[in-house]
C-alpha cells in the first residue's frame, strides 16, 4: 500500500530554517513527479515545489531563491530545504506523488501533513 510520511515541520523564527523529508513506500518511486503544498485553514492548497523523475524543478514565486527542493531515490525520499523563513510561510505542508502510466492511468498520493509555523 503506497505511503507517503512527512516530518521536519515545527516552530522556527522569522529568517530560521527547516528541512522537510518526505519518506515514500509501496511506490515505484523513483518515475514519480514528487511535490510540496502548503495549505492555511480557509485556503486553497498550493504548489511549493515540484520535482520531476528525471529531476527537474519548479518553484512559487514567493519561494524562489528560499526553499529547495531535491531527491533521494535511492532512500525513496524528498527533501523541502527552507531557508529565510518568514511568517506568511507558516502553514501545513503536504507531500504528494504522482505518476501517469502509459496507459493513461493516474497514481496520485497524499501525505497527512506536517505543521510549519513561522513565529517570533
Amino acid at each position: 500500500q503506497a505511503q507517503l510520511v512527512e516530518s521536519g515541520g515545527g516552530l522556527v523564527q522569522p529568517g530560521g530554517s527547516l528541512r522537510l523529508s518526505c519518506v515514500a513506500s509501496g511506490i515505484t518511486f523513483n518515475v514519480y513527479t514528487v511535490g510540496w503544498y502548503r495549505q492555511a485553514p480557509g485556503n486553497q492548497r498550493e504548489l511549493v515545489a515540484g520535482i520531476t523523475s528525471s529531476g527537474t524543478t519548479n518553484y512559487a514565486d514567493s519561494v524562489k531563491g528560499r526553499f529547495t527542493i531535491s531527491r533521494d531515490n535511492a532512500k525513496n525520499t524528498v527533501y523541502l530545504q527552507m531557508n529565510s523563513l518568514k511568517p506568511e510561510d507558516t502553514h501545513v505542508y503536504y507531500c504528494n506523488a504522482n505518476f501517469r502510466s502509459a496507459n493513461g492511468l493516474d497514481y496520485n498520493y497524499w501525505g497527512q501533513g506536517t505543521q510549519v509555523t513561522v513565529s517570533s
